[in-house]
């Protein structure tokens, strides 16, 4: 960048400067010294800083993604205050600072070709309906990426037909999911396969982290790009 252009350019005319001050033995006044020493010492410490500083990936996920593979990490919700978090690509799609996630099922569709998001919807699986979230699956078109996380709760009022929609996304805890469980999935239309990106903790009250609810979920990883 600019900036750290400019911060080189600056290191290097105070280091020459310094340098030939001392091989000539050209007098400088202690405070004019004790200043460029200084300065000296902060662009050390911040080359350093900046050589080890590790790197930062989309989403802020471990390791680069391969080409042809979008980026993304999600969380489900931590018991019923707060809610669950997805990102991909670098662009978080659903979170409680959107304020577009709710009790129940968050479920983010995306564009398997360009990762473009489609749309975001959250179904309440304890005082809601199933039907619209029965609605809402059949709805979704081959090579569309799904990503799925719990919050409080997201599994009291799924039916057969809504697990078994789920189920054919790749989900393959989909049918265990219970009361209260943690639960974070991405999957996709028309995917031939069981999903590999798919995490649950169950509700258990000897295990949970919190009371009442289990600890948070979270994945990370790279879907890859739907090819034609």
């Amino acid at each position: 960048t600019g900036a750290a252009k400019l911060v080189v350019v600056i290191a290097i005319f105070l280091l020459t400067f310094y340098v030939i001050s001392q091989v000539f033995e050209i007098k400088m006044d202690s405070n004019l010294g004790h200043i460029f020493g200084n300065v000296l010492s902060e662009i050390l410490v911040y080359f350093l800083l900046k050589a080890t500083k590790p790197p930062r990936y989309k989403c802020g996920i471990a390791k680069a993604c391969p080409e042809k593979h979008f980026a993304f990490k999600m969380s489900s919700g931590a018991a019923n205050v707060v809610g669950p978090k997805i990102c991909v690509e670098d662009n978080v799609l659903m979170s409680g600072v959107k304020n577009n996630v709710g009790r129940g099922i968050n479920v983010a569709l995306v564009n398997g070709k360009t990762g473009e998001l489609l749309d975001t919807k959250f179904f309440d699986m304890w005082g809601g309906d199933v039907a619209p979230l029965i609605e809402f699956l059949k709805t979704i078109q081959d090579g569309t990426i799904v990503l799925m996380a719990t919050y409080d709760d997201g599994a009291t009022k799924l039916n057969e037909e809504a697990r078994k929609l789920i189920a054919e996304l790749g989900s393959t805890s989909i049918t265990n999911l219970g009361f209260r469980d943690n639960w974070v999935f991405c999957g996709g239309k028309g995917i031939k396969t069981k999903s590999p990106f798919e995490q649950h903790i169950k509700n258990n009250k000897d295990t949970n982290k919190y009371e009442g609810w289990p600890e948070v979920v979270e994945m990370e990883g790279c879907i890859p790009q739907k090819q034609d």
